[in-house]
């Protein structure tokens, strides 16, 4: 009876002892540092932010940069000049980037196919102002800046992302779909173009806006191929623009107080426009995945 009534045990001993403690720390480790990204990325913002309130005002978006010395002034021309920018090097990238992943996805061989993700994964991996200097040999020597050439350059740095994101987004398309539309006897040209395309739209608009928000903070293309500008609004891509980026750096720089407030509001609305990108990216990107896996 006695024998009967002893119950085993329940608490880890020994090996399970240890791995469960090493499980807790691993645990413990990842929260930590999942908390301290956010915590650094709260810094970042508040401090963006309290440094930038001094000089948000209607000034800031519908003026120009003031006379040295004189109060006022703003920025309107590189907010316009940096929209400007960045949708023709969308209109560059997009394209291209989903003809490359088209390619890769539906009509390369195996072999191809490694290729050309090696080579999209280096070019990733290629520092901006690499990619600046040799837009600057190949377009600026000998003709002058202009923001058409700046745009050229971004597109080199949003070619890749838009690329990758529609390749991972096509290996998502189910086989049937492909399957059921061959099997209707249409053509691989029309499936890709009226059946797969449709279905990765979302996706698709999630890699070109994270490559909008990662080309519209790249400085130093800027500085090869459209940092000679007119204190002026300039809508014409022919001619040189000023850009965000490239007035935080001028501004941050300057001895002027009023131009140093100036380049923390203009950090702010870069950054302001880097997180409604990102976050529309999830968004699109949660969309794509749901509608892919028909739920």
């Amino acid at each position: 009876m006695e024998a009967a009534s002893i119950r085993p045990s329940l608490k880890a001993q020994g090996r399970s002892r240890r791995r469960l403690i090493t499980n807790r720390i691993a645990q413990g480790t990842a929260t930590v540092a999942a908390f301290g990204a956010v915590v650094v990325l709260a810094i970042v913002v508040i401090n963006v932010v309290q440094r930038a309130i001094p000089a948000l005002n209607l000034d800031l978006f519908t003026q120009v940069q003031a006379t040295f010395g004189q109060t006022g002034g703003g920025i309107k021309n590189a907010i316009i000049g940096s929209v400007i920018i960045v949708a023709i090097a969308t209109l560059f990238a997009l394209p291209t980037g989903v003809l490359v992943a088209i390619y890769v996805s539906e009509f390369a061989h195996e072999q191809i196919k490694r290729y050309v993700r090696l080579a999209l994964d280096v070019l990733n991996g290629v520092p901006s102002i690499v990619i600046g200097i040799f837009v600057y040999a190949l377009l600026v020597v000998g003709s002058g800046q202009a923001a058409w050439k700046a745009s050229f350059a971004l597109a080199i740095v949003m070619l890749p992302l838009v690329s990758r994101a529609t390749i991972e987004v096509l290996n998502l398309v189910p086989s049937s779909l492909r399957e059921g539309s061959f099997a209707l006897g249409v053509a691989k040209w029309r499936t890709v173009l009226f059946v797969i395309l449709p279905t990765v739209r979302g996706g698709i608009l999630t890699g070109s806006t994270l490559a909008m928000a990662r080309a519209a903070g790249e400085t130093a293309p800027l500085l090869f191929t459209t940092s000679i500008f007119l204190n002026a609004v300039v809508t014409d891509p022919r001619q040189a623009m000023a850009t965000l980026p490239f007035t935080i750096f001028t501004y941050s720089e300057a001895p002027d107080k009023n131009l140093n407030d100036q380049a923390w509001a203009a950090a702010f609305i870069l950054m302001a426009f880097v997180l409604v990108t990102s976050l529309t990216a999830r968004y699109l990107l949660s969309r794509s995945e749901k509608k892919l896996r028909g739920r």
